[in-house]
């Protein structure tokens, strides 16, 4: 599990649902301690970072644009990431 989150304000274009969506369960996974989700785990992890993204979401819309663009490219925007999940 990663230790820094992504960030995702002032990226062009903007980012998606999908990303903000990885941004919360990585949150989420990494304030429970949850390292792989198990029967017991997965629903109220993924419940509780689809309530992330959305607060998350409408915190973005409300944010001032950024002058300068964030330094990292998030997770989803990199091809190795990309092609590792099967998502190209």
């Amino acid at each position: 599990m990663c230790r820094n989150i992504t960030v995702l304000r002032g990226l062009e274009p903007a980012a998606s649902s999908e990303e903000i969506y990885a941004a919360a369960l990585q949150y989420v996974r990494k304030v429970t301690g949850v390292g792989s989700l198990s029967a017991t785990t997965r629903e109220p992890i993924e419940r509780a970072a689809a309530e992330v993204a959305r607060i998350t979401e409408a915190l973005l819309e409300e944010m001032p644009a950024r002058r300068v663009p964030p330094p990292t490219v998030p997770p989803l925007r990199r091809p190795e990431v990309r092609a590792r999940l099967g998502l190209d």
